[in-house]
């Protein structure tokens, strides 16, 4: 099978397919799942055991030897910019603040022992990718992935119970001192967001298995990769739609792109290279295309999304 990860349909209104394309996409079998970027993200893969998404454990398995990852439990503490209102502060940017290096590494610079007093450690594996390695028997609470709560009120989102408090507790504190931190004053004065808190989420040792596409997964995204390569897949960025796999284009918004990848996909599936072709669009709407579709001479060519 070969999957495509595209972005919620409305992205691609008015733009009309190409008469093969249409024509298969037509007589394609269609599915409705949960919409959303994470429940997309999440849908090819099952992780044993189940309900866990141990996140930022993969992502630094990508980056260490399994030697180094294993021995602990891990968590993303990444920079992130909540905008204060009058009664509470929402989820305005993760991951696309534009830090530095330079500036990442100095607003770590006081974060750094703040954790140790806990037992942890904090480190950067980007600018706006910062991990937590918490010794193996630390009970971690369930954190909410960004991508749940980015654009909405925050403090739903923040976890409950006795094994949180901790971890609420380092939040404020560390908001208390990158609100202060002459990096925050320097992008005000330039008009840019502040990088104002930290985001806990992915937390979890390394996962028993997990099962994942088969064959050539082609994304940029982190966590797509780490969670595609502990199944046993291929990762890199190079797009081929000849083979079997998935290709990430959550971030395209030209139809005519994914018309050109489609129709090259149709002719490698007649030729045998996959049993089924299957759009994934992130608003939950999925079209599964199969060889035998082409019977379904009755059914009309699909006009394009509205």
């Amino acid at each position: 099978m070969l999957t495509l990860l595209l972005p919620a349909r409305r992205y691609f209104a008015g733009q009309a397919p190409s008469p093969g394309v249409a024509k298969a996409l037509g007589r394609a079998a269609t599915i409705e799942a949960e919409a959303g970027e994470l429940a997309q993200l999440r849908r090819p893969f099952r992780v044993r055991p189940a309900g866990q998404w141990p996140s930022a454990a993969l992502i630094e398995r990508r980056a260490k030897h399994e030697s180094d990852v294993q021995p602990f439990q891990w968590l993303r503490a990444d920079p992130v910019w909540l905008q204060p209102d009058l009664t509470t502060a929402r989820l305005m940017a993760w991951g696309n603040l534009g830090l530095t290096a330079e500036q990442s590494e100095a607003l770590m610079a006081p974060l750094k022992p703040l954790f140790g007093e806990f037992g942890y450690a904090l480190e950067a594996r980007e600018a706006e990718a910062w991990s937590v390695q918490c010794p193996r028997d630390t009970r971690l609470p369930m954190f909410p992935h960004p991508l749940a709560a980015l654009g909405d009120d925050a403090f739903p989102y923040l976890p409950e119970g006795p094994d949180a408090r901790r971890w609420r507790s380092l939040m404020g504190e560390a908001q208390v001192l990158m609100h202060q931190h002459p990096v925050n004053a320097e992008r005000a004065r330039r008009g840019l967001p502040p990088a104002n808190s930290l985001w806990f989420w992915g937390e979890g040792g390394l996962p028993d298995q997990i099962e994942g596409p088969v064959g050539h997964v082609a994304t940029a995204d982190p966590e797509l990769a780490a969670y595609a390569q502990a199944a046993g897949a291929a990762v890199s960025d190079r797009v081929d739609a000849t083979k079997p796999g998935l290709i990430d284009l959550r971030a395209e918004r030209r139809w005519a792109v994914i018309d050109d990848l489609l129709a090259l996909a149709l002719a490698a599936m007649g030729q045998g290279a996959y049993a089924q072709v299957r759009l994934d669009f992130a608003d939950g709407h999925l079209r599964a295309v199969e060889p035998a579709q082409r019977w379904r001479f009755w059914k009309p060519a699909f006009q394009g999304f509205t």
